[in-house]
Formats: C-alpha cells, sequence, structure tokens
C-alpha cells in the first residue's frame, strides 16, 4: 500500500511537471501563461522564452522520469522503478526548493511544483 501511495503521487509530480513542460516550452508567450509566471511584458516574454524553453524539457524529461519508474515498479523491476521515481522526486523537490530559497514569493508555485514529489519521495523511502 505504501508503495501504491508512492507510485500515485510520482504520477501527479509527472503530470504537473508535464504541465509545467506545455506552458514553458510551447505556450511561453501566451498571454495566461505570462501570468502565471508573471512575466509583465510581450517584450519580456521574447526575451526569456529561450530560457523557458529549455527549462520545460527539463520538468518534461523529469515527468517522463517518474512515469517510466511507476511503470517500471508495476512491472516487476523493484529497484529500476524505485531508483527512478526516487531520483525524479528528489530533483522535483530540489528544484522546488531552489525556487523559494531564490525568491520567498514563490511559496505557493514552490509547493506546487515539490508537494506532491516530497510525498511520493516519503513513501518511497518508507516502502523500499
Amino acid at each position: 500500500m505504501v508503495l501504491i501511495t508512492a507510485a500515485v503521487f510520482a504520477v501527479i509530480a509527472a503530470a504537473i511537471h508535464l504541465y509545467i513542460f506545455v506552458l514553458e516550452s510551447l505556450r511561453w508567450t501566451a498571454p495566461t501563461t505570462m501570468a502565471v509566471f508573471r512575466v509583465a511584458t510581450p517584450q519580456e516574454a521574447a526575451a526569456t522564452q529561450a530560457l523557458a524553453y529549455n527549462q520545460g524539457f527539463y520538468n518534461l524529461f523529469l515527468g517522463v522520469g517518474a512515469l517510466l519508474g511507476v511503470v517500471l515498479l508495476t512491472a516487476g523491476s523493484r529497484v529500476a522503478g524505485l531508483t527512478l521515481i526516487s531520483f525524479a522526486s528528489a530533483s522535483m523537490v530540489l528544484a522546488a526548493l531552489v525556487l523559494v530559497i531564490s525568491n520567498r514569493a514563490m511559496i505557493r508555485p514552490a509547493l506546487i511544483q515539490g508537494g506532491p514529489a516530497l510525498i511520493c519521495l516519503v513513501f518511497t523511502v518508507l516502502g523500499a
């Protein structure tokens, strides 16, 4: 039951990171996305688009890693699955920590980004 809970939170964390990928890499200059990331002007969005594009792919790869870990875990490859889930979740948590350390006003986005990953990581450790 503990690893099932970890897997559920890994999927939630992955879904969040896949959504962030869409925002950062595919929709960065859309007004709604600019509002989410507090980008003030279209000029600022254009100036930061390449950075956001790259960062979005980091989020994509973390999300895919977490999902692949869940697939491997459910397919019976316990060590490989837990390793991938743990690495992806820890990376997500650490990125959220960096976000809040760099800007205290970003606590809410950091909790969204890292909260499910932290819960996943805790249950992964408990179930290992």
